[in-house]
């Protein structure tokens, strides 16, 4: 699964875009020197989300949404199609 389609899973699950997420997250006092243990227990307790959609939105609190572009363009399974991910909403996506 690519790092986009874990966020857009996110979405679907919880109706909140990624921003809105991180916005929230924000709000709660997490941020880029968050560890990832606190942030995983409340989108658990808050959304239900498990570790691997959890994982994705800990980076983007913690990193933003610049992704290595080590799977940019490549046909494995995590590939992505852009080494920077779409955050306001996967309908509104230009890269579908």
């Amino acid at each position: 699964m690519s790092f986009q389609a874990y966020l857009d899973a996110v979405e679907t699950k919880t109706g909140l875009t990624p921003r809105q997420i991180v916005d929230l997250a924000a709000a709660q006092g997490f941020g880029p020197d968050t560890k990832a243990t606190p942030i995983l227990e409340w989108l658990k307790s808050e959304y239900d989300l498990g570790r691997g959609h959890g994982m994705a939105i800990v980076h983007v609190i913690t990193k933003g949404p610049t992704i290595s572009a080590k799977h940019v363009g490549t046909d494995g399974v995590h590939r992505d199609a852009s080494d920077t991910l779409w955050l306001d909403g996967k309908d509104s996506n230009p890269l579908g």
